[in-house]
């Protein structure tokens, strides 16, 4: 790490956390996976949720990046302006570690909830 206050980086990280895996995309992803196509809760949607979240994670990132180019920054100064060089790589990391996390203690209750609406629906 070059520098960067290890409080900061916690709070950095939670921040990331609750920000980029327990964001709503995580719930809403497995909301379309289970009601919306053939796959059934298990390994598969676990998967490809985690897989959503690391790409919107991925596509925030090459954002933050490209609007660097545009802007005219050079890469040292953009990783500047980062604090550290694995910049990306903590918060991509973080992303996956959020939506593990929402997978783990928020899937069961998403699964009820899911169930209680299909029951409304077709009862």
């Amino acid at each position: 790490m070059t520098g960067r206050d290890p409080r900061a980086l916690l709070a950095a990280g939670a921040v990331a956390l609750v920000v980029s895996g327990i964001a709503p995309h995580d719930r809403l992803t497995w909301g379309l996976l289970i009601r919306r196509s053939p796959l059934r809760p298990g390994k598969w949607p676990v998967f490809l949720v985690l897989c959503v979240c690391l790409a919107i994670s991925a596509t925030y990132e090459l954002f933050e990046w490209w609007t660097a180019v545009i802007g005219g920054e050079s890469a040292e100064a953009f990783l500047g302006t980062q604090g550290d060089q694995w910049d990306t790589q903590w918060d991509m990391f973080m992303a996956l570690v959020g939506a593990a996390t929402a997978q783990v203690l928020l899937g069961r209750l998403h699964d009820r909830q899911i169930a209680r609406r299909e029951e409304q629906s077709h009862g």
